[in-house]
């Protein structure tokens, strides 16, 4: 039977350390805890990394974060060659806080692109240092213009933060779902979405990611290139820094 792992960010993404208990190490070596702050790879964004202190001082390196046979099991995976921990064994968690706070500030960037940019999405990555975006549009739309739509949101600083609705409600408002193929996990009667503004007055989507406090907290961010996928596709590339001089 899959274990239940207790996702700590869910509630708290800025929680950087915490201990938790070895519920399992699988076939392949991947690590399953009763609680953890790593977030697991999914919805575009990559999982956490950073390591595991065990009683007798040694750690173990976590390359990356996966689900496990349910959303609800977390697998931490170890980089190649490092011991394994005993299963009851308690372990201190410490993600790579520097690496998740750019992708927490990139993941909130995604969601203020899809309000300037307000088509379906047909895909999408968080990055550390460049994000994408694709849209499907036909439109042509300048990245200066939609960059500077960016920057006036992340600069009025709208808090950001997280809310829970039935999935009856979510059926009631289909609008709230942006992306053209993919709906939201259901099944367990509940659906998490993440707002912006005051009573989310900028934007509202299921999202199960972390995210950033405020908008403000993301900095200077600007569109890097559009790219056309297709007839009716055009990719956008969200990256940190002021646009380059021409």
């Amino acid at each position: 039977m899959p274990s239940v792992t207790e996702a700590l960010f869910r509630d708290d993404a800025y929680l950087t350390g915490a201990e938790a208990t070895v519920l399992d190490v699988n076939d392949r070596g991947g690590i399953v805890l009763d609680r953890t702050i790593f977030y697991a790879t999914s919805g575009g964004q990559p999982g956490d990394s950073g390591t595991l202190s065990r009683a007798d001082g040694s750690t173990i390196t976590i390359a990356t974060t996966v689900t496990g046979e349910t959303k609800d099991e977390i697998v931490h995976v170890p980089a190649e060659g490092s011991a394994l921990p005993e299963t009851g064994e308690t372990v201190a968690l410490a993600i790579d806080w520097e690496r998740r706070y750019n992708l927490m500030r990139m993941h909130t960037a995604c969601h203020l692109l899809t309000v300037a940019c307000p088509f379906p999405i047909t895909g999408a990555a968080v990055g550390e240092t460049e994000s994408r975006v694709d849209f499907d549009m036909a439109e042509t739309i300048d990245k200066a213009d939609v960059t500077a739509v960016l920057m006036t949101m992340v600069e009025a600083d709208h808090p950001v933060y997280a809310q829970w609705i039935d999935e009856a409600a979510l059926d009631a408002n289909p609008g709230l779902v942006k992306s053209k193929n993919v709906r939201p996990p259901t099944g367990t009667g509940r659906i998490r979405l993440v707002c912006i503004g005051d009573d989310a007055s900028i934007d509202s989507q299921p999202c199960g990611g972390t995210h950033v406090k405020t908008t403000g907290e993301i900095g200077s961010i600007h569109i890097g290139k559009i790219e056309k996928k297709g007839r009716e596709n055009r990719r956008f590339r969200i990256r940190f820094g002021a646009p380059p001089q021409a």
